[in-house]
C-alpha cells in the first residue's frame, strides 16, 4: 500500500484488491471470502472486507473472519462517492481489500460487475461445480466475455471432487481465466443458515471461529496461501464528501441491540454519532429499564425467534409505550415495526402481544417474503432503503406512504406514523439523506 499526491489531483491510495463473484447465489461466496480473510489474517495481514448491497449477516460472518470492520457498499443506496470514500481509506492501511458481491455477477442494477468495473477491481469468479466439469468452463467463458469492462484474476472450482475434476475444468477454461484454486467438499467450513440467510456471528461465536479456521486450513491445502503476491494492487482515489451538520448535537438516541435487534449499519451509526447525537443501547429482551432517551430506534432483525421472552418483558413493553405516548421520535425498522404492532406470531404459529403502539398485527410466512431496493418518500425527505423480510402486517391503519421501488411501478412498503412514530419495513441507509434522518429523530 502506497499513498500519492499530485498537484490538483485527488489524494490516491494503492492496495491489492480482489472482487469475489459468482454467477449465482449459494455458490459459496461469503465462505470463501470468509476463509480468505482468516487465512490472511493469520498471516499477519490486515485484510479490509466489503460487502456488496444492503446486507447485515454477511458482514458480521466477514468481520470475525478479518478481526476489521467490514462496510457495506451500493452505489445506489449508498452513492458513488460514499463507496469510493471508503474504499479509498481503506486502502491507507491495508495490505489487501477484498469485496464480496451478491447474488449473481450481472444481477441487479448496480450490479457487482457494475462496482467492479467503477474502481478497477479484479474477479475472482467462485463457483460451484459440483455435477460439471467442462460445462463449469463453458459457464465462466460466457461470463468472462459478457462485458469488457471488467477484468477478471481467474476461476475458483468450489466443491471440486478430485483431482481429475479440476483437470478437466483447468484444460477448458481460457488462457486469460487462469484456475486460481480447486477447493475439495468440505462440511468442516460451511457457514450455519437460517430463513432469511446466515445465523447471526454473535450466536455461534464459538462455532464460527472453528469454522473459519478450518476455511483458512481448507483454503492453504489448495494452494491459496500466496494469494496476496498474486492479486495486483488497485489505485483508490479521495472523493469529494460534503461535510456532515451536527443536528442531532445534544440528540439521546436509545438503539434496541440484542439477538432480536441486530440488523444496524455501522455506516448508520457513524452518521449519528457525527451528527452530534449520544448513543446509548439497550435490550427488548433482557433490560428491565429504557435509557434516557429524547429518541428511539427499534431496527431489523429476528424479533419472531424470541417474542416469548420479549412479550414477558412487561417493564419495558411499558415504558415504550410511555415514550411513545408522551410524542417522542420512534423509529422502527422492519422486526422493529413488528415488535411495534398488537401481536407477532412467529414460525411455530405461536401469537405472543407486542407493543401495540400501532394497530395491527404480524405474522411470519415461511420461506415466501419481500426483498429488494426502495426509496422512502417521507415527510421529512426521501431516504434510499432495502426491504427484506418473511412476514406480513394485516389489519394495519392507512400507510401515510409507500416505498417507490427501484426498478418497478407498483407501491413499496407501506410506511406509518402515530405520533412521532414512523415505522415500516424499510431498512434505512441514513447517509443517503442525512437532514432526513435527522428530522426523524429531532422533530420539530
Amino acid at each position: 500500500m502506497n499513498i500519492a499526491l499530485v498537484a490538483d489531483q485527488p489524494e490516491t491510495a494503492s492496495c491489492p484488491a480482489l472482487f469475489l463473484a459468482a454467477p449465482a447465489s449459494g455458490q459459496g461466496k461469503t465462505t470463501v471470502s470468509a476463509a480468505l480473510a482468516r487465512m490472511l489474517k493469520r498471516q499477519g495481514k490486515v485484510v479490509r472486507v466489503f460487502k456488496t448491497g444492503p446486507d447485515y449477516l454477511d458482514p458480521q460472518i466477514l468481520h470475525q473472519a478479518s478481526g476489521e470492520p467490514v462496510e457495506q457498499l451500493d452505489m445506489w443506496m449508498a452513492g458513488e462517492a460514499y463507496c469510493q470514500t471508503k474504499l479509498f481509506e481503506a486502502a491507507r492501511d491495508a495490505d489487501l481489500i477484498l469485496i464480496e458481491g451478491a447474488m449473481g455477477l450481472f444481477d441487479g442494477e448496480p450490479s457487482s460487475a457494475d462496482l467492479a468495473a467503477r474502481f478497477g477491481v479484479p474477479i475472482a469468479l467462485v463457483m460451484d461445480v459440483k455435477g460439471m466439469a467442462q460445462t463449469a468452463a463453458a459457464v465462466a467463458t460466457g461470463l468472462v466475455n459478457f462485458r469488457d469492462d471488467v477484468q477478471f484474476a481467474g476461476l475458483i472450482a468450489n466443491n471440486c471432487g478430485s483431482e481429475r475434476h479440476r483437470q478437466l475444468i483447468e484444460d477448458a477454461l481460457p488462457e486469460n481465466l487462469p484456475l486460481l484454486a480447486h477447493l475439495a467438499r468440505s462440511e468442516d467450513v460451511a457457514l450455519p443458515e437460517r430463513h432469511l440467510g446466515l445465523v447471526q456471528a454473535s450466536e455461534v461465536t464459538d462455532e464460527l471461529e472453528i469454522r473459519l479456521n478450518n476455511g483458512a486450513d481448507w483454503l492453504e491445502q489448495a494452494g491459496l496461501a500466496d494469494l496476496l503476491a498474486r492479486v495486483p494492487s488497485v489505485d483508490f482515489h479521495m472523493a469529494e464528501m460534503s461535510d456532515v451538520p451536527e443536528l442531532l448535537k445534544g440528540q439521546r438516541i436509545a438503539i434496541a441491540k440484542d439477538e432480536a435487534f441486530s440488523f444496524i449499519y455501522d455506516a448508520n451509526l457513524r452518521l449519528l454519532e457525527e451528527m452530534g447525537a449520544e448513543l446509548s443501547f439497550f435490550s427488548p429482551i433482557h433490560s428491565n429499564v429504557l435509557p434516557e432517551a429524547d429518541a428511539l430506534w427499534l431496527p431489523g432483525g429476528y424479533p419472531e425467534l424470541h417474542a416469548e421472552k420479549m412479550a414477558q418483558n412487561q417493564p419495558m413493553i411499558e415504558q415504550i409505550q410511555t415514550f411513545h405516548q408522551s410524542g417522542k421520535a420512534i423509529l422502527a425498522e422492519c422486526g422493529g415495526f413488528l415488535y411495534c404492532l398488537e401481536t407477532l406470531t412467529d414460525l411455530d404459529e405461536q401469537q405472543y402481544p407486542m407493543l401495540g403502539i400501532l394497530t395491527g398485527h404480524g405474522a411470519m410466512r415461511g420461506k415466501r417474503g419481500c426483498q429488494g431496493m426502495q426509496t422512502a418518500p417521507l415527510p421529512e425527505g426521501e431516504i434510499r432503503a432495502h426491504a427484506h423480510h418473511r412476514s406480513r402486517s394485516a389489519d394495519t391503519d392507512e400507510p401515510i406512504a409507500h416505498g417507490r421501488r427501484q426498478r418497478h411501478p407498483a407501491p413499496g412498503e407501506a410506511i406509518y406514523r402515530s405520533k412521532h412514530l414512523t415505522a415500516s419495513y424499510l431498512h434505512l441507509f441514513f447517509p443517503s439523506n442525512p437532514e432526513a434522518v435527522a428530522k426523524l429523530f429531532k422533530p420539530e
